[in-house]
């Protein structure tokens, strides 16, 4: 792993116990997940230092939950399975988010990325994500409060951009943005969502359908 987490900082010991990130780990690899370096990933960040303490005995099910602004933090299954895909990508140098929300997704993709960008329209989340991040000693972690509804052009190309709000339709404008051998990783859709991915290869833009999902909607501007 690129850096190595400060989680005794963020307390709640009794989350954190071997037996609990085991029974996380053993119920990702039951739903497919089997990257190596992910699932050691998703055994390291303590997912209950990232939702409010009074949801802190929900934090390692696999659920969707409430992080305030009326966002929520994916469930474990799904950031394995986008983290998963990103590894895929053929360098692992530069990844993107977009909607860093709590911070969670962003510290599991720190963990296996030299650098990752992560974008939050909403000041609230962007402050204590930033805030969260720094007593974690995530340090290759960029974060800005911005409108990531274009990507972020003047940080490009990137390896992977992974989104983690829905858009109504493709989101062309980031496909520039990509490596060669990079990933687009994102929910499209409204009432029906559905996980894609569209890898840049040699010959132009692989576009992949994944699996039905259900995601927050991707906003543009800031507040």
């Amino acid at each position: 792993m690129a850096i190595r987490l400060n989680n005794a900082a963020l307390g709640g010991v009794g989350m954190t116990s071997a037996r609990t990130r085991a029974r996380l780990v053993e119920r990702l690899k039951a739903q497919g997940i089997a990257h190596s370096a992910v699932l050691a990933a998703m055994a390291e960040v303590p997912r209950h230092g990232f939702i409010d303490e009074a949801l802190a005995h929900k934090a390692y099910d696999d659920l969707s939950l409430p992080i305030g602004f009326g966002q929520t933090i994916s469930q474990p299954y799904i950031v394995a399975r986008m983290t998963e895909l990103a590894m895929g990508a053929a360098q692992h140098e530069k990844v993107l988010e977009i909607g860093t929300g709590c911070g969670y997704q962003t510290t599991v993709l720190a963990l296996l990325f030299k650098t990752v960008y992560s974008i939050e329209r909403i000041g609230g989340l962007h402050k204590a994500a930033r805030e969260r991040l720094s007593v974690l000693g995530v340090h290759n972690a960029r974060l800005r409060h911005a409108d990531g509804s274009k990507g972020l052009p003047d940080a490009a190309p990137f390896d992977v951009i992974i989104i983690t709000a829905a858009a109504p339709i493709l989101p062309e404008d980031m496909l520039p943005q990509l490596n060669l051998g990079g990933r687009l990783i994102f929910p499209v859709g409204e009432a029906e969502q559905e996980l894609r991915q569209i890898e840049r290869t040699c010959e132009g833009f692989v576009e992949t359908r994944l699996e039905k999902v259900n995601f927050v909607p991707l906003l543009p501007g800031t507040v």
